[in-house]
């Protein structure tokens, strides 16, 4: 046998055993070999010996007196090391650079601190003409930000209505004209699938407003933005936007956050 064809049948035999673990994975109750073969259609002989395999390396469970699996041991070591070196920045940088440059939009990632979104990220395109003021370690305001309300839009509606109180109290008298804005974003959010803030977190600032969770469920708000008079509405809203979703989409599927197509 040539070493091509040899080379051929392992990543073939590879990709039957990813197969099989994610079927598993995805089953109500462990599943036996003639279950699997039905599922994936790989033949019951092969499926017999890979389960074999992925039980002695630890990747898939036995139970006990009976010819059904689970996923094993190794899969959550192996899950617990990507999560303790993961860095939701390092995926996202690439695509948030294309974004950026398509757009001639700067993008600033952020983290919840208390009623704000502290930057942890901030991306320039080459062509900027107006350098953003926006570094590392500023501070957006969660309620009059795009990013700000594209986190609080995406929080589990528990928690959302646990920030909006804690908004509520802190922002007092303004309250009566800031709550409907906050909630049209929501609105806007569950809609669109993203928020904006055209001139309101600052009078010359157009944005819009995306949010992205990590594996590890941590949330970040994310805003592409600049100038008014270099992105007026109509150009973010009919340019912008789809591309910042397709790349919101992108960033989500290499986290692990959404299926792959």
């Amino acid at each position: 046998m040539s070493e091509a064809v040899g080379s051929k049948e392992e990543v073939s035999a590879l990709a039957r055993g990813l197969a099989l673990l994610k079927t598993i994975g995805m089953a109500p109750a462990p599943m036996g070999n003639r279950d699997l073969a039905d599922a994936t259609g790989i033949p019951k002989a092969t499926v017999s010996r890979l389960t074999a395999t992925l039980v002695g390396a630890g990747y898939l469970r036995q139970s006990r007196d009976s010819e059904r699996f689970s996923l094993g041991p190794a899969l959550l070591d192996m899950s617990s090391r990507y999560l303790r070196h993961f860095d939701l920045r390092a995926v996202a940088r690439p695509h948030l650079t294309e974004l950026s440059e398509f757009a001639g939009a700067s993008i600033h990632m952020g983290v919840r601190d208390e009623l704000d979104m502290l930057v942890i990220d901030s991306l320039r395109p080459r062509s900027a003409l107006i350098s953003s003021r926006i570094e590392v370690g500023a501070r957006l305001s969660i309620a009059t930000s795009a990013a700000g309300r594209a986190y609080l839009a995406a929080l589990p509606e528990a928690e959302r209505e646990v920030l909006l109180e804690q908004i509520r109290i802190e922002t007092g008298e303004n309250w009566s004209s800031m709550e409907p804005r906050l909630a049209a974003g929501i609105d806007e959010y569950e809609r669109l699938g993203f928020c904006t803030s055209f001139g309101e977190w600052h009078p010359h600032i157009h944005a819009l407003g995306f949010a992205l969770q990590g594996p590890r469920g941590e949330r970040y708000g994310l805003s592409c933005g600049g100038p008014a008079y270099l992105l007026p509405k109509d150009v973010m809203l009919e340019r912008v936007a789809p591309r910042m979703l397709e790349v919101a989409q992108r960033i989500s599927k290499e986290a692990g956050t959404v299926d792959a197509d």
